[in-house]
Formats: structure tokens, C-alpha cells, sequence
């Protein structure tokens, strides 16, 4: 290929004309002899990560067509794992009925998130800083929180990953 790799991929994500050309393109670019064994190597990947240490994608995040529920602890331990998707916090009580009938509907159909989003349970009864910086006052309560952890939407009452999905903006 005549460009470097970095030159192939604009800003927004897109390819290049450059690299979309017809010499870039060709079938001795595309040939597996062209590529790296060291990129298609199973020690390329990662065991838990979408990406090993050397941009390589892990399998586990290629096969996934699903997005994740998770709880505080995880998110907290890796946040920065979850900032190119959409993240709902989502704080919930043990006692309340409404959650857990979504906690249920989250956990035993994972594969119904959609892609890109993660839900994070947050223990409604035990989040007393949480719930004063997001302005939680009742359980079955969701907040899409943005990178930086600042508030984009907020909403009661989903019990499904779809309606969840439908409130972020």
C-alpha cells in the first residue's frame, strides 16, 4: 500500500479516496501474504479486551453483537473501556419489584442489549454520593452519563433493554 496507516483513516472514521483507490484495493494488497502474521496471531489478541496492547481486536469483542450489563465495581475498575459506547447507570434496590424484574430481564436475555450500550447496575440503597451528584431520589432510576461522567438524559421505569435503549440520546 502506498500510504501509511495512520494516512489511511480520516478523522471521522472514514477511508480515505487514497486508500480506497483501485492499487489499494488490489488482490496482491489484499493477500494474506501481504498481511502480518504477527496481526493474525492468536498472541495479537486479547483474553478480556476489546483490543490487545497493540490495536489488535480481541475475538470475544468481534463475535459480540451484543452490548453489556455490568455492575459498578467493573465499570468503576475500567470506565475507559466503555467510552466510545452509550453508558446508562442504573440504579436499582433489591426490594423494589419494577427492578428487578429489569435486573431479570437484563441478565438472563444479555444478547437483547443492543450493541454499544452498557448498563450499569448501581446499588440504589449503597450510592449515596452517586445518587446526590446525578439527583436520584426514588430506585428504577437511569442516567446516560457521557465519558467525563456528566449527566446527558435521565428517565424511570424501563424494565427492558430496548426501552432502555430507546431514552438515550
Amino acid at each position: 500500500m502506498s500510504s501509511a496507516p495512520s494516512d489511511a483513516m480520516m478523522s471521522d472514521g472514514a477511508m480515505s479516496d487514497e486508500a480506497m483507490s483501485d492499487e489499494a484495493m488490489s488482490d496482491e494488497a489484499m493477500s494474506s501474504d501481504a498481511m502480518s502474521s504477527d496481526a493474525m496471531s492468536s498472541d495479537a489478541m486479547s483474553s478480556d479486551g476489546a483490543m490487545a496492547s497493540d490495536g489488535a481486536m480481541s475475538e470475544d469483542a468481534m463475535m459480540s453483537d451484543a452490548g453489556a450489563f455490568i455492575d459498578l465495581a467493573a465499570y468503576e475498575a475500567d470506565k475507559g473501556a466503555y467510552d466510545a459506547g452509550t453508558v446508562v447507570l442504573f440504579f436499582n434496590a433489591s426490594w423494589c419489584p419494577t427492578c428487578q424484574e429489569a435486573n431479570r430481564n437484563l441478565k438472563d436475555d444479555p444478547t437483547a442489549i443492543p450493541a454499544g450500550l452498557t448498563v450499569v447496575s448501581v446499588d440504589y440503597d449503597n450510592s449515596d454520593e452517586l445518587k446526590q451528584k446525578y439527583g436520584i431520589t426514588t430506585q428504577h432510576t437511569f442516567v446516560q452519563v457521557d465519558a467525563n461522567g456528566n449527566e446527558l438524559a435521565k428517565w424511570t421505569g424501563s424494565v427492558t433493554a430496548d426501552q432502555i435503549a430507546k431514552q438515550t440520546v
